[in-house]
């Protein structure tokens, strides 16, 4: 099953798109946000020049040794980044809205259809790592 899901800013302004596959048609919110961390941080680390865009970012820390060093540049960890991805949505750092209905739990099960779209909506920039 491929999902469809949005980066959204607060008023309903998409920012970005993207797909992810699942393999099954039933996944918790948890899973969803685990998912879409994972592959932006494998996309990441793939290429070699690109600037880390993602649902959090990692330190500033991290940022300024990548920039000194592009051709050495530092990997980003995505278990990591998947921690504070699940933090900041416990903090209310951002929302998930699944066909336009706001989710308030990562146990919160998702039935995946071929029309459903996942919404992020970033409250305040997300710096982990």
């Amino acid at each position: 099953m491929i999902l469809t899901i949005t980066d959204e800013t607060f008023t309903g302004e998409v920012i970005h798109k993207q797909e992810i596959e699942f393999e099954t048609e039933v996944v918790t919110v948890q899973e969803i946000i685990e998912k879409r961390v994972i592959q932006e941080v494998e996309k990441y680390n793939s290429k070699a020049h690109d600037k880390f865009k993602g649902l959090v970012e990692p330190t500033q820390t991290e940022k300024t040794l990548n920039a000194r060093q592009p051709k050495q540049r530092k990997l980003v960890d995505s278990e990591k980044q998947v921690y504070v991805a699940l933090d900041a949505f416990k903090k209310n750092g951002f929302f998930v809205l699944v066909d336009n209905l706001q989710v308030d739990s990562l146990e919160q099960q998702v039935q995946l259809k071929a029309q459903t779209i996942v919404s992020f909506v970033k409250l305040t920039p997300l710096i982990g790592g």
